[in-house]
């Protein structure tokens, strides 16, 4: 049993909890998720790792209640536990690998969508630990959907929030912000990473390759099994077949196959879909346990 040390709303919608997980924390990475599920009979939900902490041995979730599994995960509180905290799962950010001395050289602009300003939190506070600031754009419908602004002034170089009607921040989406940095602030970067909804993402890759700027994604939204047996996060990557759970989840962006991740996304949610996609993809609708031959 994986306990809840701390619950904290952030919206109506979203909830923060931090969870005792002491082999999850000693091992994870920004950029890799973990499985929760609720109860023995609770479903697996694919969640990307918010924060950890190695001393407390605890991982920090986010989440939004869109169906009856989550809206049972915001039910529980302090003290009460999670049958099933699993991972870490998934490629670390490419970011952790990198040589430190050539990520201090390079601007760096993070986009993040909606709850995606939670997987966007550990690189970027991984980033200021090894001395790299780089810039954020929070981006959401409506200032009740931003979160985590103060934490992550706290360690980007600098924060711009935007939201569609302008109740917090600058009004328009993430790439009305990009292009004012660039345009009006003459800003110049060499690496995007975009995280948020695939419509989100679809767009900010858009206007990143046009800019010629180099972009990753992360698909961590398109994610339902987790270990790749499913099939709901087959995605094309350019002329290859990836699947986000064991492949991922972060891929170059400019290489994502958008359209057809979202079409595939509306066939996988009925019985009749997913038969239809099973049928048509054969041999590569799954992607086993990331080790088979």
């Amino acid at each position: 049993m994986y306990q809840i040390l701390k619950k904290q709303m952030l919206s109506d919608k979203i909830v923060l909890m931090d969870v005792k997980a002491p082999r999850v924390s000693a091992n994870c990475l920004p950029g890799q998720f973990v499985i929760v599920k609720a109860d023995e009979k609770g479903e697996r939900i694919p969640l990307t790792i918010c924060d950890y902490n190695r001393e407390k041995e605890t991982v920090t979730i986010v989440f939004q209640i869109v169906g009856a599994s989550t809206a049972l995960m915001a039910k529980y509180e302090e003290g009460e536990a999670f049958a099933d905290f699993v991972g870490p799962l998934g490629k670390a950010s490419e970011l952790c690998f990198e040589n430190v001395d050539e990520l201090k050289k390079k601007k760096i602009i993070f986009m993040a969508g909606g709850v995606g300003t939670a997987p966007v939190y550990p690189q970027v506070k991984w980033l200021h630990e090894q001395g790299v600031d780089a810039d954020v754009i929070i981006g959401a419908r409506n200032e009740s959907l931003i979160i985590l602004s103060e934490e992550m002034k706290k360690v980007a170089g600098n924060v711009y929030v935007t939201t569609d009607d302008g109740t917090m921040g600058r009004k328009g989406n993430v790439n009305d912000c990009l292009k004012y940095l660039i345009n009006e602030e003459k800003k110049t970067y060499d690496l995007a990473i975009a995280i948020g909804p695939l419509i989100m993402m679809k767009f900010a890759t858009i206007l990143t390759k046009e800019l010629n700027i180099p972009t990753v994604v992360s698909l961590n939204p398109i994610m339902v099994d987790g270990t790749g047996m499913c099939g709901a996060c087959r995605v094309q990557v350019g002329d290859e077949i990836k699947f986000a759970c064991v492949d991922g989840p972060e891929f170059d962006g400019h290489l994502v196959d958008f359209d057809g991740c979202m079409k595939r996304q509306q066939l996988y949610k009925t019985e009749e879909g997913r038969a239809v996609l099973r049928e048509k993809e054969g041999d590569t609708h799954h992607g086993g346990c990331g080790q088979c031959e």
